[in-house]
């Protein structure tokens, strides 16, 4: 009789993991899609906004990222801090020269996966920050600097395009134990009447 008693609570325990899974997957796969008001009306498409903010994930007032360095292609760039837009996209950067650093994950160089986000392609050919990520190769070396002068240094380990449907959790979570930073942009073809790019790039790189 106990055995009998135990099997439709196992089945209820059993659906609430499927029915929960098949959320998370959904939420993962809407963020991605979401898009920020403020990018296409400046002509500009906005950036992955699959984003998941974790409890531990808070933010000390102290050793703030501020700055983006990557030589191998030119980029010295102030970084401003975002969170989430009203439809729960990662917000982006409001000057195109500017990177963004997703302040409701980690900090660049703490365990876990920070996000940077930068603009590609503005309107009436005025330059973007990540205007060429995509030449960024394997080995290539990423710097960012907090607001004492201390600088983290990264290591690009893949580049990795994804287009408007896919699932992008990976590039907002980590499970190895180490630190990560991962920037984020557009790429692929424009288009005019959804005023964004087909494609999102994405650069992962790890702490050196």
């Amino acid at each position: 009789m106990k055995i009998l008693r135990r099997q439709p609570l196992l089945m209820v325990i059993l659906i609430g993991l499927a029915l929960s899974s098949a959320l998370l997957f959904y939420f993962f796969q809407q963020n991605f899609n979401l898009f920020a008001d403020r990018q296409a009306e400046s002509g500009s498409a906005s950036l992955i906004g699959n984003a998941v903010v974790l409890p531990n994930q808070k933010q000390e007032n102290s050793d703030l990222p501020v700055r983006l360095k990557i030589p191998g292609i030119n980029i010295d760039a102030v970084l401003e801090h975002v969170g989430l837009t009203p439809l729960g996209a990662m917000d982006v950067p409001k000057n195109p020269a500017d990177a963004a650093w997703f302040n409701l994950g980690p900090r660049p160089g703490v365990k876990g996966s920070a996000v940077i986000s930068g603009h590609y392609g503005w309107k009436d050919g005025i330059p973007a920050v990540f205007d060429n990520l995509h030449k960024l190769r394997e080995g290539d070396k990423i710097y960012v600097e907090d607001e004492k002068g201390a600088v983290t240094v990264f290591v690009v380990r893949e580049s990795r395009k994804y287009d408007q449907n896919a699932d992008a959790s990976n590039v907002f979570g980590s499970s190895d134990g180490k630190a990560h930073l991962n920037l984020i942009t557009c790429g692929g073809v424009w288009n005019k009447a959804q005023k964004s790019y087909s494609d999102r790039l994405v650069v992962f790189t790890d702490k050196e």
